[in-house]
Parts: C-alpha cells; sequence; structure tokens
C-alpha cells in the first residue's frame, strides 16, 4: 500500500503501511463493566418495582419511576453498547513510524491519533481471546483526579504478528 489510497498528506514521504486491521466486533462484555451493569440493573429493577407497586395504588401515578427505569438501563447498558460501537467503528493501521487508530463515530465524527513508535515506546502484549497490543497511554480526567488509559490496537485475532512486526519497527529493521 502506499500514500495514493487515502493517505496523501498523512504520511510521511519514507513511511510505509505495514498492517492494517480493526478489532473484532462482536458482543464482547469486559468484566471491568460487571460493578456499573449490576448498579444500574439494580436501580432499574427498584424503580421496576416501584412502578408496579405505584400502579396497584394509583392510576398514573406510576409514571414518576421511568425515568429512574430508563437511567437505570442507560446505567447498566450504556458502557457495553458504547464499547461495541466503538469496537464496530475502529481501524488500525501501523507503519514503519507509527500506528494510528481511526474512529467514525455517529455522533462524535471522524478522528485519526497516530502514536510514534521508536526505541523507546513501551510495548505490551496482553494475550487473550483475542489479544490486544498496547503502545501508548494517556490520562484522562475524572471527578476523583485521573486514571492512566492504555492506548492501542485492542481485540485484534493477529496480535503476536503485531507485536512482532512493532518489535522490528523499534529496531529500525521495518
Amino acid at each position: 500500500m502506499n500514500a495514493s489510497d487515502g493517505w496523501k498528506g498523512i504520511l510521511e514521504d519514507d513511511e510505509k503501511i505495514l498492517w492494517q486491521g480493526r478489532p473484532l466486533r462482536s458482543f464482547r462484555p469486559r468484566i471491568t463493566q460487571l460493578p456499573t451493569f449490576l448498579f444500574g440493573s439494580a436501580f432499574a429493577g427498584f424503580a421496576l418495582f416501584w412502578m408496579i407497586m405505584a400502579a396497584a395504588a394509583s392510576d398514573r401515578f406510576w409514571m414518576f419511576g421511568l425515568i429512574h427505569f430508563v437511567v437505570g438501563l442507560g446505567v447498566a447498558l450504556g458502557p457495553i453498547v458504547l464499547d461495541h460501537l466503538l469496537r464496530k467503528n475502529t481501524w488500525y493501521t501501523l507503519t514503519n513510524r507509527r500506528a494510528f487508530i481511526a474512529t467514525d463515530m455517529p455522533m462524535a465524527g471522524r478522528k485519526l491519533k497516530s502514536y510514534p513508535i521508536n526505541r523507546s515506546t513501551l510495548l505490551t502484549l496482553q494475550d487473550g481471546d483475542p489479544p490486544s497490543v498496547y503502545f501508548a497511554e494517556e490520562y484522562r480526567t475524572t471527578k476523583n483526579g485521573s486514571r492512566r488509559m492504555e492506548i492501542g490496537f485492542e481485540a485484534i485475532p493477529d496480535g503476536r504478528d503485531v507485536m512482532e512486526l512493532m518489535r522490528s519497527v523499534q529496531k529500525g529493521v521495518a
């Protein structure tokens, strides 16, 4: 591949694409989403219970519980659905100098981020089914301070091969 297939103006003159891929797009909830899912489910379940009890007591009073029920469902299912939507709209590219992560989300639009791959880049292979390769990190502000987020090619079937390619980029032999 060369810069003429949509990469013109993005890649440098001596930069070549070594690999392109996408994360697996199957529905894959993460174990880290379990606490949020359980809290949201309990919130929605209590709201549903309250609506049933309120409906038995009066005609329309039960409708005040609808907002709580919807919020509970949003808290429970929102992160899982958004994670799936993000994977479905993500593309990865590795060149002989950088790693690119492109996203095209319906409301957020298109984004292309690049991360240099050099000798000082810390590479991490997270073995799994499928594996992920991490090569950068960023800190995101939260209400309690900030937290570290690993950045990389997540849920790629050929993770081990991509890791080897990245190591060759680090050595300058790619």
